[in-house]
């Protein structure tokens, strides 16, 4: 029914051999539409399920130009094992396609890591640098480096990460030896990441939206898709009525952080260098701005494509719209576009109209072994 009411919706159920229920996706039609106003930046994770048949639920979602999670496609499955994720993951691929354009965010779990290497080929797949600082701190019990840490994983220029490596370096060697090659540099490190992921570092994204159905993990699985469906609707209807008070180009999250960057660029000092190329200078990093490749040696401008201060003051010097240099996906015309249409809920069961291969089909609930009570065994030994 959700297919029929909201067109473009994908459901797939999965059953085994003795059509008992093994995995479920799910993707409403408006998600998958409004991906295109999206960074092409999406985060996975899962999170247990308590009910009768507890499983998991597992999430896939991008993050809109105002910084709020968008999501795309929602699972069920029975653990988070490889090929659950890999089903999940086929899924996911077929509405949001495989690119170099494309960049996976997750844990660094076995099963999701082996899957997504094995599903998405063309797509780069980061490490949520929140999980990686959990595994120092857990593996390594250094704690007091952590200021380091982040500040790695937050520069945007080499030539500096280097040297908050060398801090950490110099007083826990192993952790900078885990860092560089167990997680490897290029899958936490925002200047060193190979594909392009903003300023999106964490998986957060989707902790936000584990942490708003937390209070629906013990509902059995038909009720828990209509929580997922009421909050949806509520979510897309709320931000559609920001989205049209807006009196700004970019959305109200974007606009606060490039606003104070006007008045900082008037203590820059700008010269041309070419008909597209500007040297700015003045503050405690100078730039060379190219405004037509939109770049800058702060490399700030080119990671997160939202104007530096150095942009900015070549931007004035050129007589340029600053925000004709921003990106389209931190507008205010991307943000309405997104959340532009409905997400409709399922009406009563009286007025359903399924089709006959739907009722025909058959599903069984999955067995799930109960859990043995009292205290467990211990073995004795003489």
């Amino acid at each position: 029914m959700l297919e029929k009411l909201n067109p473009g919706t994908i459901t797939r159920i999965e059953v085994d051999g003795e059509s008992r229920f093994k995995y479920l996706f799910l993707a409403f039609g408006v998600a998958i539409r409004g991906f295109h106003y999206m960074r092409k930046v999406v985060g996975i994770d899962g999170m247990f399920l308590k009910g009768q048949y507890r499983g998991v639920l597992l999430v896939a979602t991008a993050q809109d130009g105002n910084g709020q999670c968008y999501p795309l496609a929602w699972g069920i499955v029975d653990s988070e094992n490889e090929d659950a994720w890999s089903w999940f993951l086929t899924q996911l691929k077929e509405i949001i396609g495989d690119t170099d354009k494309l960049a996976l965010i997750s844990d660094r779990a076995p099963s999701i890591k082996k899957a997504i290497s094995t599903v998405f080929e063309k797509a780069h797949h980061g490490a949520c640098a929140w999980h990686v600082a959990q595994n120092i701190k857990n593996k390594f019990k250094c704690a007091d480096i952590m200021g380091s840490y982040w500040s790695a994983v937050n520069t945007y220029r080499c030539e500096d990460f280097t040297g908050y490596m060398i801090e950490i370096s110099n007083r826990y060697p192993r952790v900078a030896e885990y860092l560089e090659n167990e997680v490897g540099f290029e899958k936490w490190s925002r200047c060193h990441y190979p594909g392009l992921r903003y300023n999106i570092t964490t998986t957060n994204m989707v902790e936000s939206l584990n942490s708003m159905l937390v209070n629906a993990r013990d509902f059995p699985y038909v009720a828990l898709l209509d929580v997922i469906q009421e909050k949806m609707s509520k979510w897309w209807n709320d931000r559609r009525i920001i989205a049209t008070a807006i009196t700004t180009p970019l959305t109200p999250s974007r606009e606060s952080e490039l606003r104070p960057r006007f008045a900082q660029s008037n203590g820059q000092h700008t010269s041309q260098l070419n008909p597209i190329t500007y040297h700015v200078k003045g503050g405690e990093l100078e730039g060379v701005v190219d405004i037509f490749n939109k770049t800058c040696t702060c490399k700030e401008f080119d990671i997160d494509k939202l104007p530096c201060v150095h942009a900015v003051a070549a931007a004035h010097h050129a007589q340029v719209s600053v925000y004709s240099l921003v990106s389209p996906y931190y507008t205010k015309e991307y943000y309405l576009l997104a959340y532009s249409e409905t997400i409709y809920p399922v009406r009563s069961q009286s007025q359903w109209d399924v089709p006959n291969e739907v009722v025909t089909r058959i599903v069984l609930p999955r067995e799930v072994k109960e859990k043995k009570r009292g205290r467990p065994k211990t073995s004795r030994f003489p």
